[in-house]
């Protein structure tokens, strides 16, 4: 039975005798890989072309000219759109043009079939001419590290790739002609749009081929233009409070560690069009455009050139509740950016020295971490061109890479200036300050000093502090643009570039920035340097809240956390946890909060362990990490978030492995805490007995309830921790 007619007979009151196949039907699409496949379908008899993979449908008329009519998730039935529009805008030397787009529909609150054949092509429009179909293809190159990953899904994802090609308008003077004549000054566009197997989820983007003899400057673009149904209504003030089922986001991202911030061009606005609205001022926010923010691309295409905008993902959400709702964001990035789902063991080294990085290189050899970071004020410096420098960095990594361990460094960009300061940014206001021009010759000069050492050295990680924020340049004099307009479009293109490089190298990206979909591993979890000035007993706490927040739109391995295990911003002695052997209950607490929660932290100091005791503590956790690692590394459900007045925890959850699930709980508190927890089974895959391990103990058998819950005894120690494993 598929997933709808299980909902349908839910509805129809089925819900007992339907709950376990709806539960596994559900847990299928969500965390499974792909059941539900890809697929195109073109009616001849309609000219509707459709593509769909049995959760999301898009539905293309294309004739008189192509439009999308129906945005539908099918594992709801709900229709996302009311009205259609062109499917995109493309503004090419100071002239908007429409794409597509089917215009006279008589009222915009919903689209009726049998208007559809009455609908007519806007003769300014860019009409439709063809289209075919295919297999994705990568949008870039990863070399995997199968030892970092607990698993991760096929690259390129699986599904399938439709393109279809628009002309341009017809000349003034041919356009009412039988066969009318396009006019030959401007170029050819593409719009390509990708639907994937196992996951409601479309991706859209645009290409302008220049097939004039002149260039072409493509000052603007919409790239996806969504009419959606209002989620609620307010006859007076503009509503605010409601959002579609419906997630949108683009790989033009930056500035922030949040998906929500980091999304700029991604704008919901009011629709001018749309009268009939509850709205008396017309102000609800109804229409949304992707598009860069305020100015750009300003690009120019020569001849036979080509112009490709970012991409953007659409994913259909089936449920308002805030776990269900962001399972399906986490999925999604583990489908476009597996290589988030590596998460190797950081050591983040304050030194930089040849025999200190060789004793970092052997401590972390002998307790399992595979990565080292040679952090912020260590004294690296990558920007040197002296070739006994780099050659010194080359040996270490070789002999760092002999022991199974990546070694590399961290560079700061953004909040610094270039060695000019003609080549920072002009006339804006940079995000943090100052920051220099990627395409200045300073900015092209930085990225590929990083690429040569990088690349010669060897490094397998580059930590990339303040990335490109987003900041804008108005210098008509840099090499890399030609003034404001086109500042922006430019310099995300570069810092793109790099890191699609970096990407197809195997360097792992440690950036406090959401550049996840342009090759980004990990990016700040929750991060607040005056949290790791606080007395060691209130970082505990802190640690675990910030994961519990930063862990519904990553996941786990997405964020990265800081432990100073000597002073970081402040708080002297009582915030740090040198010397280590002097502090082991905390340095336990620390390793229990982020191993435990399948989040790696910069371990920020000059060394890992200093006595056989500490040595056997960390050994101890890297060694629980890497045998629960699969299930860790898997989805976190949020069950309580810590306050300091009872326990708090999570449940990790993997429905594919052999460990269906792993609970952590913690006890801020300074006696034992003993109660019987209700455990949420569901997303575990699980569905009428669970076999449960306390630690390494003997497994005792529980039944589900009808809501896939058990009733679990815990005991947590005092200012401890326990954990259950679920098979």
């Amino acid at each position: 039975m598929d997933l709808k007619k299980l909902l349908q007979a839910v509805l129809c009151g089925g819900l007992v005798a339907q709950a376990a196949a709806i539960h596994a039907a559900v847990t299928d699409w969500l965390l499974n890989p792909a059941p539900f496949k890809a697929r195109v379908v073109f009616n001849d008899a309609t000219g509707d072309l459709t593509l769909e993979n049995g959760l999301a449908r898009r539905v293309f008329r294309l004739k008189p000219n192509a439009a999308t009519i129906d945005l539908e998730n099918l594992t709801t039935g709900e229709h996302l759109l009311r009205a259609i529009g062109p499917e995109a805008w493309v503004t090419m030397d100071g002239v908007k043009y429409p794409v597509g787009g089917l215009d006279g529909q008589p009222v915009k609150n919903y689209i009726k079939e049998a208007w559809l054949a009455d609908l007519r092509a806007n003769p300014k429009a860019y009409r439709f001419a063809g289209w075919k179909e295919g297999p994705i293809e990568a949008r870039l190159a990863w070399l995997r590290h199968p030892e970092w990953l607990s698993s991760a899904l096929p690259w390129p994802p699986p599904g399938r790739h439709v393109l279809l090609r628009f002309v341009p308008p017809a000349a003034a003077d041919s356009a009412t002609a039988a066969s009318p004549a396009f006019r030959a000054d401007l170029p050819e566009i593409e719009i390509h749009y990708e639907i994937y197997d196992g996951l409601p989820l479309l991706s859209k983007w645009l290409v302008v081929r220049n097939t004039t003899a002149k260039t072409v400057r493509v000052n603007r673009f919409v790239a996806e233009e969504l009419h959606f149904a209002e989620p609620e209504s307010s006859s007076d003030g503009p509503p605010t409070h409601e959002y579609p089922n419906l997630w949108v986001e683009t790989d033009y991202a930056f500035g922030n560690m949040s998906a929500y911030y980091a999304n700029p061009a991604v704008e919901v606005s009011t629709d001018p069009d749309y009268p009939t609205q509850v709205n008396s001022s017309d102000r609800t926010p109804c229409l949304l455009r992707c598009e860069p923010p305020q100015m750009g691309p300003d690009a120019d295409v020569a001849p036979e050139g080509t112009f490709e905008s970012f991409r953007v993902f659409d994913l259909l959400l089936d449920s308002t509740e805030r776990e269900r709702r962001t399972l399906a964001q986490r999925r999604m990035y583990r489908t476009l950016a597996p290589w988030t789902a590596e998460n190797p063991l950081m050591f983040h080294k304050v030194s930089s020295d040849a025999a200190s990085i060789r004793d970092a290189i052997e401590q972390a050899h002998q307790v399992g971490f595979e990565m080292i970071i040679i952090s912020f004020w260590s004294g690296l410096n990558m920007e040197s061109t002296d070739p006994k420098y780099l050659d010194t960095y080359k040996e270490l990594a070789d002999e760092a890479r002999a022991k199974g361990i990546a070694l590399g460094g961290y560079s700061l960009l953004a909040s610094r200036g270039a060695a000019d300061p003609k080549d920072n940014t002009q006339g804006s206001p940079a995000l943090y300050g100052v920051m220099p021009c990627l395409g200045s010759k300073w900015g092209e000069w930085y990225l590929g000093q990083l690429r040569h050492f990088l690349g010669d050295a060897g490094f397998g990680v580059l930590e990339h502090d303040g990335s490109y924020p987003g900041d804008r340049c108005a210098a008509t004099n840099h090499p890399g643009h030609h003034g404001l307009a086109d500042s922006q479009w430019v310099q995300w293109r570069a810092i793109t570039g790099f890191y699609r490089w970096c990407r197809s190298r195997g360097i792992f990206l440690n950036i406090p920035d959401w550049y996840f979909l342009s090759g980004g591993n990990k990016c700040g979890m929750g991060y607040r340097e005056s949290d790791w000035s606080q007395p060691r007993a209130e970082q505990e706490l802190i640690e675990r809240q910030n994961i519990f927040d930063g862990t519904w739109n990553k996941t786990a391995s997405m964020g990265w956390m800081m432990v100073p295990l000597t002073e970081y911003g402040g708080g002297g002695a009582a915030a740090t946890i040198e010397p280590l052997k002097d502090h082991l209950p905390h340095y336990e607490q620390r390793l229990a909060n982020l191993l435990g929660a399948g989040v790696q932290a910069c371990w920020r100091g000059p060394r890992l362990y200093d006595s056989e005791a500490t040595k056997a503590l960390v050994k101890k956790w890297v060694t629980f990490y890497k045998v629960h690692r699969q299930v860790l590394n898997g989805d976190i459900i949020h069950l309580r978030r810590a306050n300091g007045l009872d326990w708090d925890g999570w449940l990790h959850v993997n429905p594919q492995g052999k460990e269906k699930g792993l609970l952590m709980v913690y006890n801020p508190l300074d006696t034992d805490i003993s109660q019987t927890l209700s455990i949420p089974l569901y997303y575990t895959g699980l569905t009428d007995t669970a076999k449960v391990r306390q630690r390494d103990g003997k497994a005792i058998s529980y039944k589900l309830r009808r809501d896939f819950h058990i009733d679990l005894p815990v005991t947590i120690p005092a200012r401890g921790f326990n954990w259950f494993v679920f098979e």
